[in-house]
């Protein structure tokens, strides 16, 4: 296989898109990349790579949007060590690794191996996917609305809340994410007398919407909140023209899988994330 590193997310979206777009799993790495061609993650600025097999078609493909870590896919997969050896010549910042746990591992490992310092497990995740709504079990009061710009400051720190309790993205991009989200109009809200939970939606890619940073305070918890407003925006979505929603849950909760699947996800598929001690 022959790897290529590049800054030029046209270039590789001309090459690596069509990998990313033929499957499900890989939802996130496109959604990223399609931010990024919309002018998001400016700076610093992004870094992918791709790797050619024998055929002479990509059948592996990463990319990052610093600070988050990196996202990486594969049919084939490349030889971890070089793929990290190239990487860090141009991002030796590199936080982690997120991605299916095969490959994931493949370059933690290969990581600790090159520079001599720890990598952990962070989080244990599922993904699931449905087309088709059976529930809420359980419906709550009130309904679904898009966030508005009023919603933003509450929204801010329920999203700094999520990132701190699951263990998911990046602490300090709570603005900057919210703002993005509120501008495109895939925020929304739970609305029982004011915003009782939230979520996020992306575009549709191939037909596929994703689920996101699904968040109710904990003392708004137990009241159906979560599992109604997930229930309405994947029918909103189905409506609006996806052919499937998909989400990702910690396999270390169960009452989130539980519940999901109560509204009729099914498990596609396994998810790791990665972290890398860098030092002092």
């Amino acid at each position: 296989m022959e790897l290529h590193l590049t800054r030029d997310a046209h270039q590789f979206a001309t090459l690596a898109g069509p990998l990313l777009a033929a499957r499900i799993e890989l939802n996130v790495h496109a959604t990223v990349l399609s931010q990024v061609l919309d002018g998001a993650h400016p700076e610093p600025p992004p870094l992918f790579a791709y790797g050619v097999g024998n055929l002479g078609r990509v059948t592996f493909a990463a990319l990052r949007t610093p600070p988050w870590p990196m996202l990486a896919c594969a049919i084939d997969a490349p030889a971890p060590r070089e793929l990290v050896r190239l990487w860090l010549a141009e991002d030796p910042d590199l936080p982690g690794v997120t991605g299916e746990p095969m490959l994931a591992g493949a370059i933690s490992t290969a990581w600790e191996e090159l520079t001599g310092r720890a990598a952990r497990r962070r989080m244990a995740a599922a993904m699931h996917a449905l087309s088709e709504v059976t529930g809420p079990p359980r419906p709550a009061a009130g309904a679904l609305r898009i966030a508005a710009t009023s919603d933003r400051d509450l929204l801010v720190g329920w999203e700094e809340a999520f990132v701190a309790e699951a263990g998911a993205g990046v602490r300090g991009q709570a603005e900057r994410t919210i703002d993005r989200r509120l501008a495109s109009g895939m925020q929304l809200v739970w609305d029982d007398r004011g915003p009782v939970s939230t979520l996020a939606l992306t575009a549709p890619i191939a037909g596929v919407t994703r689920i996101a940073a699904v968040y109710t305070p904990p003392e708004l918890r137990n009241h159906g909140y979560a599992g109604s407003l997930v229930a309405a925006a994947s029918r909103r979505a189905l409506a609006a023209g996806a052919s499937r929603c998909m989400l990702f849950t910690d396999l270390a909760n169960p009452t989130s899988n539980r519940l999901y699947a109560s509204l009729g996800y099914r498990r596609i598929g396994d998810w790791e994330d990665r972290s890398f001690d860098r030092g002092a």
